[in-house]
């Protein structure tokens, strides 16, 4: 199924202390770096009621898509679905893990993550607990793009695994994976996941932000090779935070705000294989309204960011409070492209290929 889809650009200028913030002026542009815009699933057949935090990977030509599905988010019957595109269309989407315990117990699952390391399996990470409070991170894997799952199997006590985007490969065959915790007390902090074997053992890092100052969780990772890495939050400060490594994550420096806002709501992050940066976020913030619009962003440094491409406008004579277009997840594959999915108003899972090279 494919949609017309109508372009626009944006140039920000953001005072992260404006209270009466404003969306900046539409600019539009070129339709041609759009190759496909399409629902993962038929709206009108869609599996269950709510979906969101979604997925996505690229294996051997094969577009592999997850997110959790249920009545609605937090309830015990939200799992895990996931759907392929080996061709031009999409498959069924199926259920391919629950949160029913061994003693019959059902909790719901949480935000999957699938990540492939180099000769490897494909991954999907996610997360069961009755809240991300209290939740704990599992996995699955599949050796043939996604057509089957072995059992899942828990991570070790402390690792929670990637908390909603994928992890990155490093030039050593390390694997960094951007986490966080919700703590009992209200507390948001971030740190990250490091694994030396492929993804088999995994050490963790010291909480990277003093929580009182930001409260970040959902890190992403930008990659500026000779081991200078840069890591984006999600907040309730109304802006997106960074943190700089210089020694492939070993070590890291103080959180700082960007000028970018945030309305509290997921973003994600992927280094191009020409070096530029692209960012997925809703530009607005909390006070604003919902999470609308979705926009992408460009850098080339990490420090200035160029609005480019607006994925989901505000709609003129829509109520922006019934609107939502959130939780995106972005990867280039191999072929160059650019893959985005995200939450398309709890109702849908929305997937856009676009070409960089006319971004």
């Amino acid at each position: 199924m494919k949609l017309l889809i109508i372009s626009v650009s944006f140039l920000a200028l953001i005072s992260c202390n404006n209270k009466n913030f404003k969306l900046p002026k539409v600019i539009p542009l070129d339709e041609s770096s759009v190759i496909t815009q399409e629902f993962v699933y038929d709206i009108d057949k869609a599996p269950t009621p709510e979906c969101h935090a979604s997925t996505i990977a690229v294996c051997n030509d094969v577009v592999v898509a997850s997110w959790f599905g249920g009545t609605k988010e937090k309830n015990k019957d939200v799992g895990i679905w996931i759907a392929r595109k080996a061709g031009t269309s999409w498959s069924t989407p199926i259920e391919i893990a629950n949160g029913i315990q061994e003693d019959g117990t059902r909790y719901p699952c949480w935000n999957p993550v699938l990540f492939q390391p180099k000769n490897s399996s494909l991954y999907l990470f996610y997360k069961i607990g009755p809240s991300p409070k209290e939740w704990w991170g599992l996995y699955i894997k599949s050796d043939d793009t996604g057509k089957t799952w072995s059992k899942p199997v828990k991570l070790a006590d402390g690792i929670l695994g990637p908390i909603k985007n994928q992890p990155i490969q490093l030039s050593n065959g390390d694997i960094l994976s951007p986490s966080s915790e919700e703590s009992l007390s209200g507390d948001w902090t971030i740190h990250v996941e490091r694994s030396r074997d492929s993804a088999k053992t995994w050490t963790k890092s010291k909480k990277l932000n003093t929580p009182s100052t930001f409260a970040a969780i959902q890190p992403t990772i930008l990659n500026y090779d000779q081991g200078k890495l840069q890591l984006l939050s999600r907040t309730k400060n109304d802006i997106i935070t960074e943190i700089w490594s210089e020694d492939y994550g070993e070590t890291w420096g103080n959180m700082e705000a960007t000028s970018l806002p945030n309305p509290n709501s997921g973003i994600d992050g992927v280094t191009l294989k020409d070096g530029r940066q692209l960012l997925v976020y809703n530009p607005t913030k909390e006070n604003w309204g919902n999470r609308v619009p979705l926009s992408l962003a460009i850098s080339t440094n990490g420090k200035k960011w160029k609005r480019v491409i607006d994925l989901e406008p505000l709609r003129k004579n829509t109520d922006k409070e019934n609107e939502e277009y959130s939780y995106p997840t972005i990867i280039q594959s191999e072929n160059g492209n650019v893959h985005i999915v995200y939450t398309w108003n709890r109702r849908a899972i929305k997937h856009i290929v676009l070409d960089p090279t006319k971004l």
